[in-house]
């Protein structure tokens, strides 16, 4: 299988997922992101959603985190519980529409560190420039997950890991709403170590950089900017 298809695929069709890539194809993470892809969806339902879904989103993304036991005390007995072990997640969003992500897994691991990755395209390289990044300590210790929306050409995607690498990160995984094949290409080449969770990986890419079908503008959407 190739990354990137011959042909695009019809509209409501989908990618199947390459190797290091999840779909998150459970029913509410589906129903949630069609009512997202409508054009009349309000920019309250829109956020509204999105911190919704995220939390679906990160039942699959944390699905693996290593575990061990505590000795703790029940009303009944004592008992060996299982926890999670190791430092505390780290939670990077890729600035600005990542933080619509980043707030709803922050409700389900609310101890979680918290970093963030500005990036913005030279509008003549059309190269990804940082502009900010703040991340927690010990990124060796912990596992980094990154959210932002959209995977579309990948190329922030992919300088933002490399920054946490930087950084000393070593598990990093990637989060994202909608995908598209050239994203995926872009951020497996770059990053094979790191794995992506996605709830759809859309047909292709326009000439403007927008997923096909998709949902237009994260951010905008999301804040109600154009």
């Amino acid at each position: 299988m190739t990354d990137t298809p011959d042909q695009p695929l019809p509209a409501g069709s989908h990618h199947p997922a390459p190797e290091g890539v999840t779909v998150v194809d459970h029913p509410l993470v589906q129903h949630k992101l069609t009512l997202m892809r409508e054009h009349d969806t309000s920019t309250a339902s829109f956020r509204q959603l999105l911190r919704e879904i995220s939390l679906l989103l990160a039942y699959e993304v944390t699905r693996t985190l290593p575990m061990t036991t505590k000795r703790i005390a029940t009303p009944i007995q004592e008992m060996d519980a299982p926890t999670i072990e190791g430092k505390k997640l780290a939670l990077i969003s890729i600035l600005r529409a990542g933080n619509g992500l980043m707030d709803g897994i922050l409700d389900l691991v609310p101890a979680a560190r918290v970093g963030f990755v500005g990036l913005y395209r030279d509008p003549a390289t059309l190269e990804p420039v940082q502009y900010y990044f703040k991340v927690p300590g010990r990124m060796e210790d912990r596992i980094c997950i990154v959210v932002d929306p959209m995977l579309a050409t990948g190329n922030s995607s992919a300088a933002a890991v490399d920054l946490l690498k930087e950084a000393g990160a070593r598990d990093i995984r990637f989060l994202c709403l909608l995908a598209a094949p050239e994203g995926i290409a872009r951020m497996r080449a770059a990053h094979p170590d790191v794995a992506i969770v996605t709830a759809a990986i859309d047909s292709h890419l326009n000439g403007h950089g927008y997923i096909v079908p998709g949902l237009g503008d994260a951010g905008d959407r999301m804040f109600g900017t154009k």
